[in-house]
């Protein structure tokens, strides 16, 4: 841990060298997703910087609850702390956070959950300045809509409060929590790896689409793959491949809703994948698609641009932000089949009148997205927050 070692009573020993951040962050590797990307390439980027950098997060993924991993490990060059938990995956209680905070500089939340509530409530007793990244908050699905409306304009406002810096990633959680972090909510989109899929896509134009993300129902795979079968019907050589981990939908899940529409020789479905997997994977793909109908911000989309992925997207929020901000990104309606299926029609042969200029175009946009500018901006936003904690 860049030095540091961690006795058995979760004290560190270093010495006081440059700041030290904490994320705390209810999933970590070997999970993967957006919010654990992030997490990792700001971390590692801050470590270019010269800050030293710890992350503390759950010992049990929520897919697999009941595999206990290390209690400490070396993730890249980031030191990892994992602690237990109880209750539910959607709020769940870690109070061992704190020990792992001691000698802190400052800790950074991301999410909105018990660690957002508990630091926040518990400020005076720790006396850590706090910096918070939303990540969507807990509306990624309408389930229990009007309790979360509920929690979030009490408890959540009040844990707001401890927070001397509230980071929005997109524009819609800027105004969902500007209410409640008056003049101190700032948006910083996140930033994305695009080195790390640059060029990847096929050259050749193909009627292969890929999505990526977790089987999560937000993502709605079924109207993704009811769009396919329009697809289908109109073209037998078009094919889906899907990447990603088990959530609310399982591989068998994923299965069954490919056999119930006959797709069988047109979807594979690919769990667990590692990035040079995935990397050889889009190399048979030409486009993107994904029919989430919520997102925070939109990373795995850019992430498919730098590939040369043309993408075709579901109209959320997060999805029309980012086609407002590169008119390449194809919006459409994936409830309707027919409508979603005629725009990845479009977006094909768009790809198939210059494939040079429009992959080109793509990865152009999706490198505005890199981190060097907004690992920057982290680090003003916590020169504030370390400035307004000294006496």
């Amino acid at each position: 841990m860049q030095g540091e070692n961690p006795h058995e009573d979760g004290v560190y020993s270093s010495a006081p060298l440059s700041p030290l951040i904490v994320h705390v962050v209810r999933q970590y590797a070997p999970s993967r997703g957006g919010l654990e990307d992030v997490v990792a390439n700001l971390s590692a980027n801050l470590q270019h910087h010269g800050y030293r950098v710890r992350v503390v997060t759950l010992d049990r993924l929520f897919r697999q609850p009941e595999k206990t991993l290390p209690k400490w490990e070396q993730v890249g060059s980031v030191g990892v702390v994992r602690i237990p938990w109880r209750g539910s995956s959607r709020y769940p209680i870690a109070p061992q956070v704190f020990r792992h905070i001691r000698d802190a500089d400052l800790v950074h939340v991301h999410g909105v959950d018990f660690f957002f509530d508990a630091l926040a409530w518990t400020r005076m007793l720790h006396g850590k300045p706090l910096v918070a990244t939303t990540h969507g908050g807990f509306f990624h699905t309408k389930k229990y809509a009007a309790l979360k409306r509920i929690w979030f304009s009490t408890a959540t406002r009040l844990s707001a409060t401890g927070y001397q810096s509230v980071i929005c990633c997109s524009q819609s959680d800027l105004e969902m929590f500007q209410p409640i972090a008056a003049g101190r909510a700032v948006m910083i989109e996140n930033g994305v790896d695009v080195a790390k899929f640059v060029d990847a896509a096929s050259r050749e134009p193909r009627r292969s689409i890929v999505t990526v993300g977790r089987f999560s129902s937000n993502k709605r795979l079924d109207h993704l793959l009811d769009s396919l079968s329009v697809l289908v019907q109109r073209d037998r050589q078009w094919h889906l491949d899907i990447v990603g981990a088990p959530s609310d939908w399982t591989e068998t899940d994923i299965a069954e809703n490919v056999k119930r529409r006959a797709l069988d020789q047109h979807v594979s479905v690919h769990v667990g994948l590692e990035n040079d997997q995935i990397r050889s994977l889009l190399a048979r793909n030409s486009l993107f698609a994904s029919a989430s109908d919520y997102e925070g911000f939109g990373l795995v989309a850019v992430e498919a641009m730098s590939a040369g992925l043309l993408p075709v997207l579901h109209g959320n929020e997060a999805y029309l932000a980012l086609q407002r901000r590169h008119a390449d990104v194809q919006i459409t309606d994936f409830s309707e089949p027919e409508t979603a299926a005629t725009a990845i029609e479009a977006a094909y042969r768009r790809l198939v009148e210059d494939p040079q200029k429009v992959r080109g175009a793509v990865m152009q946009a999706a490198a505005t997205h890199g981190w060097a500018d907004v690992t920057q901006r982290h680090i003003a936003v916590y020169s504030e927050a370390l400035k307004a904690s000294r006496p």
